[in-house]
């Protein structure tokens, strides 16, 4: 923060480049999906195979969430945070060059999978306690506002992916990978010149590893991390299906309704509690938004009206919203010494609830007969967790 270029610009500016830091995350997380029939027509590699590679790229994520830490305790957030937007921009363009360059395409692609895997781990890291650290008048809004930026960049890849496809032919998406490589490459350049704050204060130590395995609010906040990111996206990967089957719509349309329409949703309660949040108790309005999924599950999994089922998905979307920065938000107000280790592991968390929501539906689905209302059903326990761990957040007391 000291270097006089940074003198200038003020928190308000590093807001923003975090801001565009979840855009990022978006851009990497959600463009390859829309490119798996042109990367199976193209190079001729099966569909299990190219599947693959969201497996791959959120099995990397995890690693890094894991083993990050030391590091970026070691070499500084302006540092990493920058490296983070390099290692998203190489992998964009690997994206449009290694296929071709590669003896495999597939090599191609996996190598550039990993490249930005690790990039989007270290944004996931990185990006929260930034803002965090930042001397804002209301963390819980401006934490809410942040991981908004999360759905609508998942809304203009798709929005502006299709577009581009429609004008120009999706035979030339490499152009398009490199279009989306210059975010990060210009907010790379934003974090090279914004006032970059620390979480602890000059000469406070953070809580080791076993500290903070040793306090029962960092378990508690654990478990509500992964039933946030269970609840989000154990109904999030089956939108387009009830879009299908509730517009009696095509594929790819169903694609672009449901998920866009969770993600819109889900943006919409963010940004609402950051303009508004000043005004909300947070865990209050976390109770709400769980007993609302809640509601939703049910909506979804009980309804003999595949419109009305599509229109619950939307409900989860708008009730899933602040369960993660609240959480986030909550849990580092209530462990103050955290530090970079006790966002790390929540972002673990929050991961691991992401991959484990849509297993736990396919899997009970199957069970089922394939019958995608049951295991929507079953899951319902993951919001009523996020329910009963919310209310005990409130007998929770801050720690130092």
């Amino acid at each position: 923060m000291t270097p006089s270029k940074t003198r200038q610009l003020s928190y308000d500016h590093t807001i923003r480049a975090c801001f565009v830091g979840y855009i990022v995350q978006a851009i990497v997380n959600n463009f390859v999906p829309l490119l798996f029939l042109t990367f199976q027509s193209a190079y001729g590699i099966p569909l299990s195979s190219i599947t693959l590679l969201i497996t791959f790229n959120f099995t990397v994520q995890l690693m890094v969430d894991l083993l990050s830490p030391k590091f970026i305790d070691r070499v500084g957030y302006r540092a990493t945070i920058m490296l983070a937007h390099i290692m998203a921009a190489a992998g964009l363009i690997g994206l449009a060059v290694l296929p071709d360059l590669l003896s495999s395409p597939f090599a191609g692609l996996v190598v550039s999978v990993l490249i930005y895997a690790v990039g989007g781990g270290l944004l996931e890291v990185l990006v929260s306690p930034i803002v965090e650290a930042c001397p804002t008048d209301n963390k819980e809004s401006a934490m809410s506002l942040l991981h908004s930026f999360y759905c609508w960049g998942h809304v203009g890849v798709v929005l502006l992916s299709t577009i581009f496809f429609t004008l120009f032919g999706t035979e030339r998406w490499k152009i398009l990978a490199l279009l989306w490589a210059v975010v990060p490459i210009v907010n790379c350049i934003a974090f090279a010149r914004v006032p970059i704050y620390s979480l602890l204060e000059e000469g406070e130590r953070g809580l080791s590893m076993k500290e903070l395995l040793g306090k029962r609010t960092f378990w508690l906040a654990l478990i509500l991390m992964i039933c946030a990111g269970a609840s989000e996206q154990a109904v999030s990967q089956w939108t387009s299906t009830f879009a299908e089957s509730g517009l009696q719509v095509s594929k790819t349309l169903g694609d672009l309704c449901g998920p866009m329409f969770f993600a819109i949703l889900m943006g919409t309660a963010r940004a609402l509690y950051g303009k508004y949040g000043a005004r909300i108790d947070l865990i209050r309005a976390m109770k709400f938004s769980a007993g609302l999924c809640v509601v939703s599950y049910l909506v979804i999994s009980l309804s003999p009206w595949p419109m009305l089922s599509l229109l619950g998905c939307g409900i989860c979307g708008f009730s899933v919203g602040i369960l993660w920065p609240g959480t986030f938000s909550m849990t580092a107000r209530l462990l103050p010494r955290g530090g970079t280790l006790l966002f790390a592991l929540l972002a673990l968390g929050g991961d691991i609830g992401c991959s484990a929501g849509p297993t736990v539906v396919g899997m009970l689905s199957s069970l089922a007969g394939g019958d995608l209302h049951t295991g929507i059903l079953a899951a319902v326990g993951f919001p009523v967790v996020m329910l009963l761990g919310s209310c005990a957040l409130r007998r929770t007391e801050p720690m130092v």
